[in-house]
């Protein structure tokens, strides 16, 4: 640390569209409250106290605006340093003019970004786990990554790696006791007690690392809908991101590229990516945005097809096709979406049987655009 006074606008930056009712500006080191105090013209408030003061310009004394300011003393704040508050309204002009006012003070500089969370850190406020999981809840868009973000702030992450190095220590304890005392009255077995330890230890890390749970929940499931030419794969991307995301035609071959999507489905973050129709395709277009539909098929978490229904129950074999040449297709999780049923003429939906015996789930609507029937296929 170089022992600076640092300042930032705690709150998001107000905008002509967005202006804000309130906004916070932060200090931390050590002349924060000199800062407070010549803004304010007055003493600092009592630690931990609100007072509500006039803020001024320090070099014309022009009153900017009127809120409520804090202080908070070392090493009782959030980055152990000496720390103050300015409550303002949120508009634009009054941050501007407030900002700039500390500038021109001499003594502050603005902050760079994260570095009031690195001061904390380096003053032993919290840990890198809680760092990240500060990051983490300040980016996070959907209750399920608000709550893992949580989870680590408070926590989480360094119990359980605290745990770890417990574990490693007193192996090491026993095996360095072994070691340095041959002649004492040492139970028998520890190499093999201890080694089972470090096993069992190397495999829960190991578990740790390879699971994904968490990197899904923070960058997004992964969904990729595939399919045939017009078979109402852009129409269900609209109809589940509830807007005009992608172009809906009757002409065959509309989508050309990836279309993503981001959406909160029950509070996880979804990337549903529309993508080009599967063919033998023509021009060289066509034929780049099969090859991109295929290679985020085959990296995609879920696998959404869409077929359409026809009278002949030629959709079975097509669904058939696609799926057993689409990369990465997991019978028992990826979905079969049949589309278009309303062009059965009011047949009973006919039930494949390889799709059974493969038990992939299924759905089927009457069409896309029109609504979602969510009407299980078997």
């Amino acid at each position: 640390m170089d022992g600076s006074t640092i300042y930032a606008l705690g709150t998001p930056t107000p905008s002509r569209a967005q202006p804000g009712a309130l906004a916070v500006i932060r200090l931390s080191g050590p002349r924060a409250p000199d800062a407070l105090s010549i803004l304010t013209g007055k003493p600092v408030p009592a630690a931990r106290r609100l007072a509500l003061r006039a803020i001024r310009d320090p070099s014309t004394a022009e009153e900017i605006d009127r809120g409520l300011v804090v202080c908070f003393e070392a090493p009782n704040s959030e980055t152990g340093e000496m720390m103050a508050e300015l409550h303002l309204h949120g508009g634009r002009a009054v941050v501007s003019a407030v900002l700039a006012a500390i500038g021109r003070l001499g003594f502050c500089r603005l902050a760079e970004p994260g570095e009031f969370t690195r001061r904390a850190f380096e003053n032993g406020k919290l840990d890198l786990t809680a760092a990240e999981g500060i990051a983490d809840l300040v980016a996070a868009e959907t209750d399920q990554q608000r709550r893992l973000a949580l989870q680590q702030m408070e926590g989480a992450l360094h119990r359980l790696y605290e745990a770890w190095r417990s574990q490693g220590l007193r192996a090491l304890a026993h095996l360095e006791a072994a070691i340095d005392f041959p002649d004492e009255d040492l139970p028998e077995g520890i190499d093999a007690r201890v080694r089972g330890e470090i096993a069992s230890l190397a495999d829960e890390i190991a578990g740790h690392l390879e699971d994904r749970r968490g990197e899904r929940l923070r960058e997004g499931l992964s969904i990729a809908i595939i399919g045939p030419p017009n078979a109402g794969k852009s129409s269900l991307l609209n109809l589940l991101a509830r807007r005009e995301a992608a172009i809906v035609s009757a002409t065959a071959g509309t989508t050309r590229d990836v279309i993503e999507v981001h959406l909160d489905l029950g509070g996880y973050p979804v990337v549903l990516a529309d993508t080009a129709g599967l063919r033998c395709a023509g021009d060289e277009i066509e034929q780049e945005g099969v090859r991109r539909a295929r290679a985020r098929a085959a990296s995609a978490d879920l696998r959404v097809l869409v077929v359409a229904a026809d009278a002949q129950g030629n959709w079975q074999r097509t669904a058939r096709d696609l799926a057993t040449g689409t990369e990465g297709w997991n019978a028992a999780r990826d979905i079969v979406v049949l589309n278009k049923i309303d062009l059965l003429g009011g047949q009973e939906m006919p039930v494949a049987g390889a799709w059974r015996y493969r038990r992939c789930p299924a759905v089927a609507c009457p069409n896309c655009w029109r609504g979602w029937s969510n009407r299980p296929l078997w």
